[in-house]
């Protein structure tokens, strides 16, 4: 008998949203790009749900978490603010 071995690879996206009403940006990360938008926008509770409609702007792709927690940690620095801020304009 074969053992066959399947390795999943997980992406992970860091995303930033901009609400366009509000004039408000929110950065993530999330497993399920899609999945995070519609939580967002039609169910979430949470903070982001009082700034709808959120327009997504950017997005980067990582193949492990430790990296894209790392990238959205500097996206949420002073420098990465101001990247963000040059997406907007």
């Amino acid at each position: 008998m074969e053992l066959f071995y399947f390795c999943i690879t997980m992406n992970y996206t860091v995303y930033i949203l901009w609400s366009e009403i509000h004039k408000k940006h929110y950065t993530g990360f999330t497993s399920n790009l899609t999945e995070r938008l519609r939580s967002h926008n039609e169910y979430g509770k949470d903070w982001t749900a009082r700034y709808r409609p959120w327009k997504l702007i950017f997005t980067k792709q990582f193949k492990e978490k430790p990296e894209a927690l790392s990238y959205e940690k500097w996206l949420k620095s002073g420098v990465g603010r101001k990247f963000i801020q040059a997406l907007q304009h």
